[in-house]
């Protein structure tokens, strides 16, 4: 529950005006909260004057004081950071570092989530590598032979005869070239029955992962090779109606690059 201490309110009212399900309400000259309708966004926490709210729900720890130093990027800064970040499929021999894996997980952990409902996990996997890597390419293989069977499409037929190969190039040798994982030691998994959410979250670890002198792929062929695939999802423990929404190989590059890349104008509509 959320609580507000009595001795530290001095009846402002912002954390009233910035409830947005109008669960706080005015009783002589003091904020108290109902807790009926409240999904715990802390809003009310981040906003009060004299940090008179708290939660025996979540660990008050994360709280954090605003210091404008600490808490501030320049616009420019940022913009030149996300186009300078690029797709990494070359990776050193080196391990990630535990402490460096839990602070890209803490940047998913504090992405907002629709209704404040927090659905979104994470599947580390390391040492289990190489077998996430069979099981993946034998469902890729499965699809690739059935789209080969019932599809018209050019470009599904392509990716279809790249999976085919890539399992067949496995079977041969398997501690072989891997177009799949890139030989990266650590990939991270983020699931969810929330695209939306799960989505959000990768895009804030994705930052995180370049700021800590990482580099990262998404691997689309991953995610469409664990979908309502039983095997890979009991691997995995996924359970109820929780999907793999990113599949982040992350490892420390092994290629730099000097400067950014061009991309197409944005098509922008102002009405």
């Amino acid at each position: 529950m959320m609580y507000v201490d009595p001795n530290k309110c001095i009846g402002c009212g912002l954390c009233v005006k910035d409830c947005f399900v109008k669960d706080i309400e005015m009783i002589d000259g003091k904020a108290q909260i109902k807790n009926v309708t409240c999904f715990k966004c802390g809003h009310c926490i981040a906003v009060c004057p004299k940090n008179a709210i708290s939660t025996d729900e979540y660990d008050m720890k994360d709280v954090i004081e605003y210091n404008k130093e600490s808490f501030t990027i320049e616009p420019d800064t940022l913009l030149n950071f996300i186009k300078f970040r690029r797709t990494i499929r070359h990776f050193m021999d080196k391990k990630v570092e535990r402490e460096k894996i839990l602070k890209i997980i803490e940047a998913g952990r504090f992405t907002e989530t629709a209704s404040n409902s927090q659905n979104v996990s994470y599947i580390v996997v390391e040492k289990d590598i190489q077998k996430l890597r069979e099981l993946t390419l034998k469902s890729l293989d499965n699809l690739g032979k059935i789209v080969l069977e019932t599809s018209t499409s050019a470009l599904y037929k392509r990716y279809a005869k790249r999976w085919i190969s890539m399992y067949e190039e496995y079977e041969n040798n398997p501690d072989g070239q891997d177009e799949l994982f890139f030989k990266a030691p650590t990939i991270i998994l983020v699931v969810s029955e929330s695209p939306i959410n799960g989505g959000l979250a990768s895009s804030n670890m994705e930052l995180m992962i370049n700021a800590l002198g990482l580099g990262t792929v998404f691997s689309g062929f991953f995610v469409r090779a664990a979908q309502d695939n039983k095997e890979i999802r009991e691997f995995l423990e996924i359970e109820d109606e929780r999907q793999v929404i990113s599949c982040m190989v992350i490892g420390y590059p092994n290629i730099k690059f000097k400067r950014t890349v061009p991309r197409k104008k944005a098509e922008i509509i102002f009405k």
